[in-house]
């Protein structure tokens, strides 16, 4: 047999196996899907275990390809235009920070509005249609929702009484969070995570709004050595998809998606109780000072500030 027949033959067992194996002629999907947070905070868990189960749910033909810590250059507050303009098509953002999409983004990081993570669930599955709805008037699906441990305030010293907020240059997170503490008397700043160390840094704050899993992942400790623990809020992060780009999967890949959703955000609320900073040695990282002040303490000068004093 010449090269020419050798030739015709493979070409000939190509095609049988395109005509047997139709599958193959489809080129695997990918979606980009960033989050602005490490990869070992919640969103980034969320980001890794979604990967993982939408590669296994849909036998390959969905890959996700997730980036951490503002890697892609996206921010929470500007991730879902990133999402509905096609830049990215899926990605993870924190709810405060959409608050400007619509003002539903803000509900899950009132202040004092759930204080376990049982109430947490409850207000986040009561949610959950109508932050669909408010991603749906902008071309996008809803994936799953991330869940966030209790806020608490990372600072220099330990805060023990109201008067020690007004010492405090803090980082917030959105723009509720930066009236309640500008009431109570500190300086208060609404920054982005993925600009929080800079702002550390430079010494243009020197608190942080965040949760104690959120710290861990940044290392906060290292210039904010205590860490009090408030329960400000337990808010959430949004992990979305452009609705086009889900509508352009095959049906058994869209119900691929859905799964792998659905078991991430189980295994996101399972892993909550685990991810705080007395379980940070746990995940092989430091732990700063930590420390639950009385309610009357710690609450009062921050319960004026969202309004709840009688």
């Amino acid at each position: 047999m010449d090269l020419e027949d050798e030739l015709r033959l493979l070409t000939m067992l190509a095609g049988a196996y395109l005509l047997l194996f139709p599958a193959a002629l489809q080129a695997q999907t990918v979606w980009d899907m960033p989050t602005e947070y490490p990869e070992n905070a919640m969103p980034g868990v969320g980001l890794t275990a979604f990967t993982k189960h939408v590669a296994e749910s849909s036998a390959g033909k969905l890959e996700i390809r997730p980036s951490f810590d503002a890697k892609a250059g996206i921010k929470s507050a500007g991730m879902l235009t990133a999402i509905a303009e096609g830049r990215v098509q899926a990605g993870d953002a924190f709810a405060g920070a959409l608050e400007a999409e619509d003002p539903i983004f803000a509900l899950p990081s009132l202040p004092f509005l759930v204080t376990s993570t049982a109430d947490a669930k409850r207000l986040a599955d009561i949610a959950r249609p109508h932050l669909a709805a408010a991603l749906q008037k902008k071309g996008l699906r809803l994936l799953y929702l991330t869940p966030w441990p209790p806020s608490g305030i990372w600072s220099k010293t330990p805060l023990t009484s109201p008067p020690d907020l007004a010492g405090l240059s803090i980082r917030t997170y959105d723009r509720t969070s930066t009236e309640v503490f500008l009431s109570a008397g500190a300086k208060a700043v609404s920054i982005s995570f993925a600009d929080t160390m800079p702002k550390l840094v430079d010494g243009s704050i020197n608190a942080v709004l965040s949760s104690g899993d959120g710290g861990a992942g940044r290392k906060l400790w290292e210039y904010l050595p205590c860490f009090s623990e408030i329960t400000y809020s337990l808010p959430l992060s949004i992990a979305s998809v452009n609705q086009a780009a889900y509508d352009g999967l095959s049906a058994d890949t869209r119900a691929a998606v859905a799964a792998a959703s659905r078991q991430t955000e189980s295994e996101l609320w399972l892993a909550l109780s685990r991810r705080s900073v007395p379980g940070a040695a746990g995940r092989g990282l430091s732990a700063p000072r930590f420390s639950t002040p009385s309610r009357p303490a710690n609450h009062s000068g921050l319960d004026a500030g969202a309004g709840l004093e009688a």
